[in-house]
């Protein structure tokens, strides 16, 4: 008898199969949000649209978060958990651009949390602990409580605003800002803006260039005035 239910249902067409659910738990909602946002932008995101999402009702989801704001206190820290961490271990110039840099390509991938990392009161325990570790990479170097402040607020400044500036272009890549550029540059009269035609055709209509490689010039002037910032026999952190 069991042989031949067996193969009664290997014979079942695979339509009429149930198909496992996948539990619904905090980090499958999460998820979905950063999903939502990453198609359509952080003002997308609502509960109908999260609700559709994962095939569920509202009540399924308010189950796990109580409301929106914990959506986005929980999807900045799952963002800010992709960042990845310094080490005080290691070379604090090497560890702050590797810090800038992921942070950067991170903040491509999800390019509403721009606006939301520094934002909530109630950071998760991925953003503290990446902070705690960034003040830890900056004090084993050498930098005193204030200049650490100071160091991680103008880092933190430039990358954000890079990623931002970046994320806003209507050019994307290599040797993607020679359409726009050009069709710019076709509306001026002669004679008119010749510093703008000047950095067009000598920097920005060259073969190859890449507004993202503005990013690593800039993070290079910083560190090299915040080396300029730590004590002269770079000795362990000051009070």
């Amino acid at each position: 008898m069991k042989v031949l239910e067996s193969r009664s249902e290997m014979s079942e067409p695979k339509s009429k199969r149930a198909t496992p659910r996948v539990p619904l738990t905090r980090e499958r909602v999460l998820r979905a949000a950063i999903d939502v946002a990453d198609a359509g932008g952080i003002g997308s995101l609502t509960i109908r649209s999260l609700t559709q999402a994962l095939g569920v009702k509202p009540m399924s989801v308010y189950y796990h978060v109580a409301n929106k704001d914990e959506i986005l206190d929980g999807i900045v820290d799952l963002v800010s958990s992709e960042i990845d961490l310094p080490s005080p271990d290691g070379d604090w110039r090497a560890e702050m651009r590797r810090r800038a840099d992921s942070t950067r390509r991170v903040l491509r991938g999800h390019p509403w949390a721009i606006g939301l990392l520094e934002s909530r009161a109630t950071p998760g325990p991925s953003t503290l602990r990446h902070l705690d570790a960034t003040i830890a990479t900056l004090r084993a170097a050498g930098f005193s409580v204030p200049l650490t402040a100071h160091a991680q607020t103008l880092l933190d400044s430039y990358t954000y605003g890079f990623a931002l500036q970046e994320a806003s272009l209507p050019f994307k890549g290599p040797d993607s800002a020679a359409e726009v550029t050009e069709s710019i540059m076709e509306q001026f009269a002669d004679g008119a803006y010749p510093h703008l035609v000047e950095m067009a055709t000598e920097h920005v209509l060259r073969p190859g260039y890449d507004f993202g490689d503005e990013f690593e010039f800039g993070l290079n002037v910083i560190l090299d005035a915040l080396a300029r910032s730590l004590p002269g026999d770079g000795g362990r952190p000051s009070s």
